[in-house]
């Protein structure tokens, strides 16, 4: 069974930083693209950042030079690294994985149960 497993969630401070950490586990043979996405309370879910197998990555306007993605392909993890957060950032992050190969069985996207970000004073 394929499962997204996220960690690294929880209370920081303005200004302050979090490093959030995804790990793929189910007999993984490849994913294509790895991301995160967040939803606020009263919004709809948001990509905030994601890359590609091959390194290619992708922010969202309000976390570009704050956020940082990458990603350990032997691991099947992804990583957020959250820099210089806001309270504006708080919300609940969810990894998500796409395009991804296990056991034979092609799953077009898979999510994580999402960790809570609270970024408050």
């Amino acid at each position: 069974q394929v499962q997204l497993v996220e960690s690294g969630g929880g209370l920081v401070q303005p200004g302050g930083s979090l490093r959030l950490s995804c790990a793929a586990s189910g007999s993984i043979f490849s994913i294509n693209a790895m991301g995160w996405y967040r939803q606020a309370p009263g919004k709809e879910r948001e990509l905030v950042a994601a890359i590609t197998s091959g390194g290619s990555t992708n922010y969202a306007d309000s976390v570009k030079g704050r956020f940082t993605i990458s990603r350990d392909n032997a691991k099947n993890t992804v990583y957020l690294q959250m820099n210089s957060l806001k309270p504006e950032d708080t919300a609940v992050y969810y990894c998500n994985a796409a395009d991804l190969v296990a056991a034979r069985v092609r799953y077009l996207e898979v999510w994580g149960q999402g960790t809570l970000v609270t970024v408050s004073s």
